[in-house]
């Protein structure tokens, strides 16, 4: 297993994510998670590319944004292997956006039950 997030498994194109917002992007909500995805072609040897955002109208504080970021890069990052192994199988390649929808900050517990739960159902899929 190889836990890093390398550069070609970000999710960078612009065109790309204004595909995902226009209506062609389906989501569902794991609190405190909303997520977004598009079945498309990338540029990628990856599986699934993959962006976060952190509303800064609920953080208006740069240092709370950058850690939520942190703890949900986190989570994405440890458990993404078993993302990969089922869409591996169904060759197929995603785009994923994470949205932090929460008020509050919360533990990076919380945020890793959220991701696994995802994940599981990207598995069902």
């Amino acid at each position: 297993m190889n836990y890093t997030f390398k550069k070609g498994e970000r999710l960078k194109r612009r065109k790309l994510i204004q595909r995902m917002f226009n209506r062609e992007g389906k989501s569902f909500v794991v609190y405190p998670l909303r997520v977004i995805w598009l079945e498309a072609e990338l540029d990628s040897p990856y599986p699934a590319q993959f962006a976060l955002s952190v509303p800064k109208r609920t953080f208006p504080k740069a240092a709370h944004r950058n850690l939520l970021r942190r703890r949900i890069r986190e989570a994405y990052r440890l458990n993404k292997h078993q993302l990969y192994s089922s869409l591996e199988n169904q060759d197929k390649q995603y785009a994923l956006m994470i949205i932090y929808t929460a008020k509050e900050t919360l533990p990076y517990k919380d945020i890793e039950k959220a991701m696994k739960k995802i994940i599981r159902k990207f598995e069902k899929m």
